[in-house]
Protein backbone atom coordinates (compact mmCIF):
# COMPACT_ATOMS: atom_id res chain seq x y z
CA UNK A 1 0.00 0.00 0.00
CA UNK A 2 1.58 3.44 -0.86
CA UNK A 3 2.42 5.93 2.07
CA UNK A 4 0.17 8.19 1.22
CA UNK A 5 -2.77 5.58 1.31
CA UNK A 6 -1.59 4.95 4.96
CA UNK A 7 -1.58 8.27 5.99
CA UNK A 8 -5.14 8.66 4.81
CA UNK A 9 -6.43 5.46 6.78
CA UNK A 10 -4.52 6.66 9.50
CA UNK A 11 -5.41 10.36 9.66
CA UNK A 12 -8.99 10.04 8.86
CA UNK A 13 -9.43 8.04 11.75
CA UNK A 14 -7.73 9.93 14.48
CA UNK A 15 -9.09 12.59 16.22
CA UNK A 16 -5.73 13.76 18.36
CA UNK A 17 -2.54 14.66 16.57
CA UNK A 18 0.73 15.33 18.63
CA UNK A 19 3.66 16.74 16.75
CA UNK A 20 7.21 17.69 17.30
CA UNK A 21 9.26 18.72 14.49
CA UNK A 22 12.71 17.49 15.88
CA UNK A 23 15.55 20.24 16.28
CA UNK A 24 15.55 22.72 13.20
CA UNK A 25 19.04 24.37 14.05
CA UNK A 26 19.66 22.17 10.70
CA UNK A 27 17.55 24.11 7.84
CA UNK A 28 18.09 21.16 5.05
CA UNK A 29 15.04 19.76 5.96
CA UNK A 30 12.84 22.75 5.32
CA UNK A 31 11.23 23.23 2.38
CA UNK A 32 11.84 27.09 2.52
CA UNK A 33 15.74 27.56 3.72
CA UNK A 34 15.13 31.25 5.20
CA UNK A 35 11.44 31.47 6.31
CA UNK A 36 10.14 35.18 6.03
CA UNK A 37 8.31 34.93 8.88
CA UNK A 38 7.55 32.71 12.11
CA UNK A 39 4.16 31.93 10.51
CA UNK A 40 5.88 30.48 7.55
CA UNK A 41 8.48 28.98 9.36
CA UNK A 42 5.96 27.18 11.13
CA UNK A 43 3.74 26.40 8.09
CA UNK A 44 6.50 24.77 6.62
CA UNK A 45 7.75 22.65 9.65
CA UNK A 46 4.12 21.35 10.32
CA UNK A 47 3.95 19.56 6.07
CA UNK A 48 7.53 19.35 6.25
CA UNK A 49 7.61 16.69 9.20
CA UNK A 50 3.80 15.18 8.59
CA UNK A 51 5.38 14.27 5.15
CA UNK A 52 8.80 12.38 6.30
CA UNK A 53 6.51 10.97 9.23
CA UNK A 54 3.77 9.49 6.62
CA UNK A 55 6.80 8.65 4.25
CA UNK A 56 8.25 6.31 6.92
CA UNK A 57 5.60 4.47 6.74
CA UNK A 58 5.55 0.71 6.35
CA UNK A 59 3.59 -0.51 3.19
CA UNK A 60 2.09 -3.11 5.04
CA UNK A 61 0.42 -0.61 7.28
CA UNK A 62 -3.61 -1.39 7.01
CA UNK A 63 -6.92 -2.47 8.72
CA UNK A 64 -5.56 -5.90 10.07
CA UNK A 65 -1.91 -4.96 10.85
CA UNK A 66 -0.60 -2.27 12.12
CA UNK A 67 -0.13 -2.05 16.06
CA UNK A 68 0.60 -3.54 19.32
CA UNK A 69 0.22 -2.93 22.81
CA UNK A 70 3.69 -2.77 25.12
CA UNK A 71 4.16 -2.19 28.45
CA UNK A 72 5.21 1.33 29.53
CA UNK A 73 5.67 1.17 33.12
CA UNK A 74 4.10 -0.85 36.14
CA UNK A 75 0.94 1.29 35.31
CA UNK A 76 0.21 1.82 32.30
CA UNK A 77 0.31 0.42 28.64
CA UNK A 78 1.40 2.03 25.04
CA UNK A 79 0.04 1.15 21.25
CA UNK A 80 2.75 1.77 19.21
CA UNK A 81 3.34 1.04 14.97
CA UNK A 82 6.98 0.76 14.42
CA UNK A 83 9.25 0.75 11.38
CA UNK A 84 12.66 -0.13 10.18
CA UNK A 85 13.91 3.13 11.54
CA UNK A 86 12.09 3.16 15.08
CA UNK A 87 9.08 4.42 16.72
CA UNK A 88 6.07 5.58 14.12
CA UNK A 89 3.44 6.39 15.71
CA UNK A 90 2.57 6.52 20.02
CA UNK A 91 -1.08 6.54 21.02
CA UNK A 92 -3.15 7.16 24.02
CA UNK A 93 -1.20 5.39 27.24
CA UNK A 94 -3.83 3.28 28.90
CA UNK A 95 -3.88 1.64 32.45
CA UNK A 96 -2.90 -1.15 32.85
CA UNK A 97 -6.11 -2.18 34.06
CA UNK A 98 -8.23 -1.03 31.14
CA UNK A 99 -9.85 -3.17 29.12
CA UNK A 100 -7.86 -2.93 25.72
CA UNK A 101 -8.83 -2.70 22.16
CA UNK A 102 -8.33 -4.80 19.42
CA UNK A 103 -4.57 -4.56 18.28
CA UNK A 104 -6.44 -3.90 14.78
CA UNK A 105 -7.98 -1.09 15.53
CA UNK A 106 -6.38 2.17 14.26
CA UNK A 107 -5.16 4.80 16.80
CA UNK A 108 -7.40 8.07 17.69
CA UNK A 109 -3.95 9.92 18.56
CA UNK A 110 -1.42 10.03 16.60
CA UNK A 111 2.42 11.04 17.67
CA UNK A 112 3.60 12.54 15.27
CA UNK A 113 7.65 12.76 14.83
CA UNK A 114 10.65 11.84 13.06
CA UNK A 115 12.94 9.58 15.61
CA UNK A 116 16.23 11.14 13.50
CA UNK A 117 15.81 14.18 13.98
CA UNK A 118 14.96 14.01 17.71
CA UNK A 119 17.89 14.51 20.33
CA UNK A 120 16.60 14.57 23.84
CA UNK A 121 18.91 16.09 26.29
CA UNK A 122 21.26 13.78 29.00
CA UNK A 123 21.25 14.38 32.30
CA UNK A 124 25.43 14.72 31.59
CA UNK A 125 24.51 18.43 29.34
CA UNK A 126 21.12 19.45 31.40
CA UNK A 127 23.39 21.72 33.72
CA UNK A 128 24.74 23.64 30.98
CA UNK A 129 21.85 24.03 28.69
CA UNK A 130 19.11 26.63 29.38
CA UNK A 131 16.06 25.28 27.90
CA UNK A 132 13.31 28.52 26.85
CA UNK A 133 9.88 28.20 25.47
CA UNK A 134 6.95 30.43 24.25
CA UNK A 135 3.55 28.42 24.80
CA UNK A 136 0.90 30.37 22.07
CA UNK A 137 -2.61 29.44 22.48
CA UNK A 138 -5.91 29.08 20.21
CA UNK A 139 -8.12 28.76 23.23
CA UNK A 140 -8.57 29.59 26.41
CA UNK A 141 -8.40 26.37 28.36
CA UNK A 142 -6.09 26.15 31.03
CA UNK A 143 -5.31 22.62 31.05
CA UNK A 144 -3.83 22.88 27.58
CA UNK A 145 -0.89 24.75 29.42
CA UNK A 146 -0.11 22.01 31.74
CA UNK A 147 -0.53 19.42 28.74
CA UNK A 148 1.91 21.22 26.82
CA UNK A 149 4.56 21.45 29.65
CA UNK A 150 3.90 17.87 30.07
CA UNK A 151 4.76 17.08 26.49
CA UNK A 152 7.74 19.34 26.53
CA UNK A 153 9.83 18.27 28.87
CA UNK A 154 8.79 14.25 27.62
CA UNK A 155 10.13 15.55 24.36
CA UNK A 156 13.55 17.28 25.22
CA UNK A 157 13.61 14.80 28.11
CA UNK A 158 14.36 16.96 31.05
CA UNK A 159 12.15 17.35 34.23
CA UNK A 160 11.76 21.39 34.15
CA UNK A 161 11.78 24.34 31.63
CA UNK A 162 13.65 27.22 33.02
CA UNK A 163 11.18 29.56 31.20
CA UNK A 164 8.24 29.40 30.27
CA UNK A 165 6.52 32.63 28.08
CA UNK A 166 2.52 32.26 27.45
CA UNK A 167 1.12 33.95 24.51
CA UNK A 168 -3.06 34.21 25.21
CA UNK A 169 -5.20 33.60 22.51
CA UNK A 170 -6.48 36.22 19.95
CA UNK A 171 -9.03 38.41 21.04
CA UNK A 172 -11.79 39.25 18.75
CA UNK A 173 -11.37 42.56 16.79
CA UNK A 174 -11.50 45.44 19.51
CA UNK A 175 -11.62 43.40 22.87
CA UNK A 176 -8.81 44.24 24.56
CA UNK A 177 -6.65 41.90 26.79
CA UNK A 178 -7.34 42.24 30.60
CA UNK A 179 -6.46 41.23 34.22
CA UNK A 180 -9.40 38.69 33.83
CA UNK A 181 -8.01 36.72 31.23
CA UNK A 182 -4.83 36.65 32.31
CA UNK A 183 -5.68 35.17 35.63
CA UNK A 184 -6.37 31.20 34.84
CA UNK A 185 -4.04 31.26 32.72
CA UNK A 186 -1.18 32.43 35.37
CA UNK A 187 -2.79 30.23 37.85
CA UNK A 188 -2.13 27.28 35.83
CA UNK A 189 1.51 28.27 35.42
CA UNK A 190 2.25 29.38 39.01
CA UNK A 191 0.74 25.66 39.83
CA UNK A 192 3.75 24.35 37.72
CA UNK A 193 6.55 26.91 39.49
CA UNK A 194 5.37 25.34 42.51
CA UNK A 195 5.72 21.53 41.04
CA UNK A 196 8.99 22.70 39.73
CA UNK A 197 8.03 21.85 36.41
CA UNK A 198 8.62 25.36 35.41
CA UNK A 199 11.48 27.75 36.90
CA UNK A 200 10.17 30.98 36.07
CA UNK A 201 7.13 32.31 33.73
CA UNK A 202 6.99 35.62 31.65
CA UNK A 203 4.18 37.30 29.52
CA UNK A 204 3.98 38.68 26.37
CA UNK A 205 2.27 42.08 24.96
CA UNK A 206 1.41 43.33 28.12
CA UNK A 207 1.71 47.43 27.95
CA UNK A 208 2.62 48.92 31.52
CA UNK A 209 -0.06 48.94 32.93
CA UNK A 210 -1.82 45.53 32.35
CA UNK A 211 2.02 44.20 33.50
CA UNK A 212 1.63 45.87 36.86
CA UNK A 213 -1.95 44.79 37.44
CA UNK A 214 -0.63 41.10 36.80
CA UNK A 215 2.51 41.72 38.98
CA UNK A 216 0.19 43.43 41.88
CA UNK A 217 -2.16 40.18 41.69
CA UNK A 218 0.45 37.52 40.82
CA UNK A 219 1.76 35.31 43.37
CA UNK A 220 4.72 34.19 40.91
CA UNK A 221 5.93 37.01 39.56
CA UNK A 222 6.83 37.53 36.20
CA UNK A 223 10.22 37.42 34.85
CA UNK A 224 10.07 38.80 32.06
CA UNK A 225 7.64 40.42 29.31
CA UNK A 226 7.66 40.27 25.69
CA UNK A 227 7.16 43.42 23.27
CA UNK A 228 6.26 43.56 19.64
CA UNK A 229 8.82 46.05 18.19
CA UNK A 230 6.62 46.08 15.10
CA UNK A 231 4.12 48.00 17.48
CA UNK A 232 6.14 50.15 18.85
CA UNK A 233 9.83 50.93 17.70
CA UNK A 234 10.66 52.54 20.69
CA UNK A 235 10.47 50.45 24.32
CA UNK A 236 7.51 52.85 25.93
CA UNK A 237 9.29 54.84 28.70
CA UNK A 238 6.79 54.06 31.50
CA UNK A 239 7.35 50.04 30.52
CA UNK A 240 10.72 50.35 30.93
CA UNK A 241 10.78 52.08 34.17
CA UNK A 242 8.14 49.50 36.10
CA UNK A 243 10.47 47.16 34.58
CA UNK A 244 13.57 48.15 35.66
CA UNK A 245 11.95 48.67 39.42
CA UNK A 246 10.81 45.03 39.80
CA UNK A 247 13.27 43.46 38.21
CA UNK A 248 10.86 41.81 34.89
CA UNK A 249 13.46 41.31 31.66
CA UNK A 250 11.86 43.31 28.46
CA UNK A 251 12.71 41.57 25.31
CA UNK A 252 11.76 41.45 22.10
CA UNK A 253 9.76 39.61 19.68
CA UNK A 254 8.56 39.69 15.96
CA UNK A 255 5.47 36.68 16.31
CA UNK A 256 2.15 38.05 14.38
CA UNK A 257 -0.58 37.64 17.07
CA UNK A 258 -1.85 34.48 15.51
CA UNK A 259 1.49 32.30 14.74
CA UNK A 260 -0.60 30.41 12.66
CA UNK A 261 -4.12 30.54 11.04
CA UNK A 262 -6.79 27.45 10.95
CA UNK A 263 -6.75 27.85 6.86
CA UNK A 264 -2.35 27.62 7.32
CA UNK A 265 -2.87 24.83 9.28
CA UNK A 266 -4.84 22.79 7.28
CA UNK A 267 -3.31 24.16 4.03
CA UNK A 268 0.35 22.56 5.62
CA UNK A 269 -1.57 19.37 6.20
CA UNK A 270 -2.78 19.06 3.19
CA UNK A 271 0.29 19.65 1.19
CA UNK A 272 2.00 16.57 3.71
CA UNK A 273 0.15 13.91 1.46
CA UNK A 274 -2.21 12.81 -1.31
CA UNK A 275 -5.92 12.99 -0.22
CA UNK A 276 -5.89 14.53 3.46
CA UNK A 277 -8.77 15.89 4.08
CA UNK A 278 -8.42 19.08 7.06
CA UNK A 279 -10.98 20.71 7.41
CA UNK A 280 -12.09 19.73 10.84
CA UNK A 281 -8.90 19.86 12.41
CA UNK A 282 -8.00 23.11 14.51
CA UNK A 283 -5.19 24.05 17.04
CA UNK A 284 -5.06 23.89 20.68
CA UNK A 285 -1.55 25.01 21.29
CA UNK A 286 2.02 25.13 19.70
CA UNK A 287 5.04 25.42 21.45
CA UNK A 288 8.14 27.02 20.64
CA UNK A 289 11.39 25.75 21.75
CA UNK A 290 15.28 27.10 21.84
CA UNK A 291 18.03 24.83 23.60
CA UNK A 292 20.55 27.86 24.69
CA UNK A 293 24.43 26.38 25.99
CA UNK A 294 24.87 28.97 28.75
CA UNK A 295 28.32 29.79 28.93
CA UNK A 296 28.91 30.39 24.84
CA UNK A 297 25.04 31.74 24.22
CA UNK A 298 24.31 29.53 21.05
CA UNK A 299 21.70 27.86 19.71
CA UNK A 300 22.63 24.11 20.34
CA UNK A 301 18.35 22.96 18.99
CA UNK A 302 15.31 24.35 18.76
CA UNK A 303 11.51 23.23 17.25
CA UNK A 304 7.87 23.29 17.85
CA UNK A 305 5.33 21.08 19.28
CA UNK A 306 1.98 21.26 18.03
CA UNK A 307 -1.40 20.09 19.31
CA UNK A 308 -4.81 19.89 17.39
CA UNK A 309 -8.08 18.58 17.82
CA UNK A 310 -10.46 16.95 14.91
CA UNK A 311 -13.89 18.19 15.54
CA UNK A 312 -16.31 15.15 16.00
CA UNK A 313 -19.82 16.91 15.94
CA UNK A 314 -20.94 15.14 12.17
Amino acid sequence: MEPHVNAKLLFNHATTLKLHTGNLVNRSRLKKKCPSSPSEELQDCIQGTLSEWFAAMPSSLNSHHQSMYRQWDEKTVVMVIVTGKGLLCLCSILPLSANLPESSELPSVLNCTVPENTEAITPEEREELKVSVKLFLTESDRSSIRSAVDMACLSLGVSQLDSVIIAPPPLPEGEAQTLTHLEPLWEELESLVHSQKIAAIGTSDLDKTLLEQLYNWAQVKPSSNQVNLASCCVMPPDLTAFAKEFDIQLLTHNDPKELISAAGFQEAVQGSSKDLQAADWRLEWVLRYSIIVKSRGIIKAKGYIVHAKKSTDH
